[in-house]
């Protein structure tokens, strides 16, 4: 069977939530490798979470809203 995906929200949460069990449990040890590929994987979902947002935002372009009550132009002319 196949794995489900999880959403990257949830990836993220996961992530800094182990990275803060590291930090609790090992204390100062930057030198980690353990602890360093976590925050690595966690940049990583991050930079992901950014691109995509920032696709879907270039993909909306700069469409301007439609303005809600346009000037009765008709019935003024008339």
């Amino acid at each position: 069977m196949a794995e489900q995906k999880h959403p990257v929200e949830e990836d993220i949460a996961r992530l800094k939530k182990k990275i803060a069990e590291w930090k609790a449990k090992a204390g100062k040890a930057l030198g980690d490798a353990a602890l360093r590929a976590l925050r690595k994987r966690l940049k990583r979902e991050q930079r992901k979470r950014r691109a995509l947002a920032q696709r879907l935002a270039r993909a909306r372009g700069k469409k301007k809203e439609a303005p809600k009550e346009a000037p009765p132009a008709a019935a003024a002319a008339s």
